[in-house]
């Protein structure tokens, strides 16, 4: 932890960028200390990862100055800055999966031995600095192992090795968490800790806020590419950090539930529907309400969904919709009968990410009828869906890669849109969006709601969850463990996940 007296080892002025003559960066001041977790927040848009590039090499400013461990520095290159002492943790990971994690943490500053790689070396040095931030053998990371059969969670602290075996005095951490499950999410606090009392300042940029506030000191907050204000963690809350961010109060940030009276006939009906990871489920969808889904990971949320879209499907039991029974055996039917369904893992099962907007809007329409939909009155309205639901882009030609994260988010939307669908399947609708996004995301979910669809909405976080939910539905071990009102409290949907409290129908 940082003392007062001690001095930034990063120190930032007036920081500018600008790209093709629009002004993305502009006045930046930003101190971070030794021992210090600093994060940044903002809206997609905000500036973060472009003031994060500044000072990991990667873009040169127009303006400002910088100074790292109280001396001028203007570094043209990410290596420059690695050199310096500043190591960066990508979101998503620079690692050779093939290689072991010595490779990986060494590449291309292998120790040789007359003329050959000393492995022996390069091992025992990695094992050192995995002991450092306390990760023994025993923890299941060896120097030896290839990346590629690790976690999530055990690859980011290959990464964050690869950055300290540079000694690394500054770290930047972009949405650390994105990828982790709950219970690693606890690891990578311990590991943030450890760094600290090493002395490492880290600059923490996150959409979750529980993150920021767990895990920081200072909070900056970034709009439209300047400093809003730098803010004690102890000094803010929620309401006020998301008034900075996009200019209105927490109070208002989900829309209002349905009213009794606005629901209407069951859309979705499950009874005893079972699989290799449900057993049980009796469940009523409503036109007209969103349903939420909660529990633990593992709790057989997504495995829900995805038994109701046929990816994994129903194996017994009954599935009605619409007041017909059907068995539903593949997502192309799931498609066809009128359900759609938003993945959690939006990259890697929601894009074709080298594909434009367009055609990834496209992408459902084509699979259940080409020839229909590759009309010109069909592209047409697809367009103007994407219009509606206000995708952000350079236009729908661009490659749907360079998109926002809720920009991403909205073209699935409007893929699914476009088929009209009667009920929708949400898992993690805003995971890795930022507020201002999300609250675009929920209005939508709830508008759909109001013009009669039938909506399942999975989340892992709870105000999301109770802020959006008509009813919840709490899973546990494969089964429903019980039924919530809207309103419910987060001690009775943790209990109910957690097995504390008994089932509690709404």
């Amino acid at each position: 932890m940082r003392e007062d007296h001690e001095e930034p080892v990063l120190r930032i002025r007036g920081a500018g960028k600008s790209f093709f003559g629009v002004r993305v960066l502009d006045g930046i001041d930003l101190d971070l200390h030794p021992g210090e977790v600093h994060a940044v927040v903002g809206e997609n848009g905000a500036g973060k990862s472009t003031l994060m590039k500044i000072v990991s090499g990667v873009y040169e400013p127009d303006a400002g100055t910088m100074e790292f461990a109280g001396s001028p520095v203007a570094f043209r290159t990410p290596r420059q800055a690695q050199a310096a002492g500043i190591g960066i943790i990508h979101q998503e990971f620079n690692l050779l999966p093939d290689r072991t994690v010595a490779e990986n943490v060494f590449l291309g500053r292998e120790p040789s031995r007359f003329g050959l790689v000393d492995r022996r070396a390069m091992n025992a040095a990695t094992a050192e600095l995995l002991a450092g931030i306390g990760y023994e053998r025993s923890a299941g990371i060896e120097p030896t192992t290839a990346v590629g059969r690790l976690g999530v969670a055990q690859q980011q602290v290959v990464e964050i090795v690869k950055a300290l075996s540079l000694d690394a005095r500054v770290l930047i951490m972009d949405e650390p968490t994105a990828s982790l499950a709950d219970h690693e999410v606890e690891l990578l606090y311990a590991l943030v800790r450890r760094l600290q009392e090493r002395g490492i300042g880290i600059l923490y940029v996150s959409h979750r806020l529980t993150e920021v506030f767990d895990l920081s000191a200072r909070i900056t907050v970034l709009k439209d590419g300047r400093r809003v204000t730098t803010v004690a963690t102890g000094d803010a809350t929620p309401e006020i950090l998301v008034r900075h961010m996009v200019g209105r109060d927490l109070a208002a940030y989900y829309p209002a539930r349905a009213e009794p009276g606005d629901t209407g006939a069951v859309r979705l009906s499950l009874r005893a529907a079972a699989n290799a990871k449900l057993r049980g489920i009796d469940l009523d969808l409503h036109a007209g309400e969103v349903l939420g889904v909660g529990g633990l990971q593992g709790a057989g949320r997504s495995a829900l969904a995805r038994a109701i879209f046929g990816v994994d499907p129903f194996t017994s039991g009954e599935t009605v919709l619409d007041g017909k029974p059907i068995r539903i055996r593949s997502p192309r039917q799931a498609a066809r009968a009128g359900i759609a369904y938003v993945t959690e893992d939006r990259k890697a099962e929601g894009l074709a990410p080298s594909q434009s907007v367009l055609d990834n809007a496209l992408l459902a329409g084509r699979a259940i009828a080409p020839r229909w939909w590759g009309r010109a009155a069909r592209t047409a309205s697809v367009r103007d869906l994407l219009a509606s639901v206000e995708v952000h882009s350079a236009g729908d030609h661009q490659e749907i890669r360079y998109l926002s994260g809720g920009n991403q988010q909205k073209v699935i939307l409007a893929r699914w849109l476009a088929l009209a669908p009667g009920v929708l399947l949400f898992d993690e609708p805003t995971r890795g969006i930022d507020v201002g996004a999300k609250a675009a995301i929920h209005d939508l979910i709830r508008r759909l709601a109001k013009e009669g669809a039938a909506v399942l909405m999975i989340s892992s976080e709870l105000p999301e969850l109770l802020g959006m939910s008509d009813r919840i539905v709490v899973m546990r071990d494969g089964a429903i463990a019980g039924l919530l009102a809207g309103g419910a409290g987060e001690e009775s949907v943790v209990g109910l996940a957690t097995g504390a409290i008994p089932a509690v129908a709404a």
